[in-house]
């Protein structure tokens, strides 16, 4: 047996199970009456399912029970249970410890309670065995899961998730699901990444991961909630929201290295013959965004234009929108980062403004010189069509000049 006391995370080298393939860290506080069960039960369920050698480690955040001391008698009693002490809380701070400390090529963790089907364990690691992908997660809320937990719990984790689409447009399905692991080299970049040591810990994780463009597999699972959950609810929820505004702040700012990252991990883009790399995404984007701006600017033409003559409305709608639209593409489309040549960008889409504003006034001197007298929907039509000539025009000058990249 080892048990190891660390003031937050230090380096421990186990005393067996040094090879372990995978190392299965159990985050604990104040559970004594449910560890012995937990850990058994897994350590069974390894022994019989898992084929490479394994390790699970107890990780004791500052409990005030007798969790260590039941945690200790299990290392005693079962080869490759080792035991993590750490003298402050936080279940992020135990698993960056965890992780941080063990010598396996693949890391992962689970809750106490044992919620998730164990049968799921093999699905959620092999993929990172075989370098199919980098992070696995095991998800409530996907097609194929089995779920058996309140309709309070349920609602609050939909939303929480559909939160985190919204604000930090995340395409994994469920951040908290106590069912995860990890490559350790991946870990060993992204650790030092994650600011939160309480139960935002996983999200972070997972989008730090999923903006570095590593692939993260999800499991669907099978999952009985625990009815003796000691989460606090109120205060895990502030505490997510502060760390979602905190990441996102991140983000926006470009302080986070996520380049690097995507430089060492990220996978190359998929290239067909004769499409620049990148250009199917980032037309998609594009996309969503020159919808959502034409829409913007036909609204805010139909409101202009009773109080103002049809080139002043088209004039005003397009100057709004075309900064709009920039910023929008900026971040969104070609993912740039940080207040960087945030100005030129702005210029050189003022510029194309003034060839979509050509466009668009020279489509309604064309139609007046035509058709004096014209239904309004006709002239919405027209500048309909002129726009979308324009958004062709501005996408191909916004990815060959102004957001160029070597």
């Amino acid at each position: 047996m080892t048990t190891t006391t660390l003031p937050r995370a230090a380096a421990i080298t186990p005393s067996s199970a040094a090879t372990a393939v995978l190392d299965v860290v159990v985050p604990v506080y104040n559970e004594e009456r449910d560890l012995g069960t937990c850990v058994r039960r897994l350590h069974a369920h390894l022994t019989a399912t898992f084929p490479y050698p394994f390790r699970i480690t107890v990780a004791d955040n500052a409990s005030t029970d007798g969790t260590l001391a039941v945690a200790a008698g299990l290392a005693g009693d079962l080869t490759g249970v080792e035991v993590l002490h750490l003298t402050e809380k936080g279940r992020g701070r135990a698993l960056r410890a965890a992780w941080d400390a063990s010598d396996a090529p693949v890391l992962a963790y689970m809750d106490v309670d044992l919620s998730t089907d164990l049968n799921a364990l093999l699905p959620l690691v092999a993929p990172l065995l075989s370098g199919h992908s980098d992070v696995s997660i095991g998800t409530r809320l996907a097609r194929g899961s089995r779920v058996v937990r309140g309709a309070k719990r349920q609602f609050i984790s939909r939303s929480y998730n559909l939160l985190l689409r919204g604000t930090l447009q995340v395409g994994f399905s469920d951040a908290q699901c106590g069912f995860k692991a990890i490559r350790k080299d991946v870990a060993e970049q992204l650790l030092p990444l994650v600011e939160d040591t309480g139960w935002f810990f996983d999200t972070e994780l997972l989008v730090l991961a999923q903006r570095a463009g590593l692939r993260i597999h999800e499991v669907p699972v099978d999952w009985v909630d625990d009815p003796d959950s000691r989460v606090d609810i109120v205060s895990t929820a502030v505490a997510d929201l502060r760390g979602i505004a905190r990441l996102g702040r991140g983000l926006l700012n470009g302080t986070l290295p996520l380049q690097a990252l995507r430089s060492k991990f990220g996978r190359a883009p998929l290239v067909a013959a004769g499409v620049p790399a990148a250009m199917p995404s980032q037309l998609l984007r594009f996309a969503a965004v020159g919808v959502l701006s034409t829409a913007a600017y036909l609204l805010l033409f139909a409101l202009l234009r009773p109080f103002a003559g049809a080139q002043a409305a088209n004039f005003a709608a397009l100057l709004v929108t075309a900064v709009g639209n920039t910023a929008l593409n900026r971040r969104v489309t070609f993912a740039v980062r940080g207040a960087a040549n945030a100005g030129r960008h702005q210029a050189q889409g003022l510029l194309l403004f003034a060839l979509g504003l050509a466009l668009t006034s020279g489509s309604l001197a064309l139609l007046s010189s035509v058709a004096p007298v014209h239904p309004h929907l006709v002239e919405v039509l027209v500048l309909v069509i002129a726009n979308l000539t324009a958004t062709v025009l501005r996408f191909v000058l916004m990815r060959v000049w102004v957001f160029r990249q070597a």
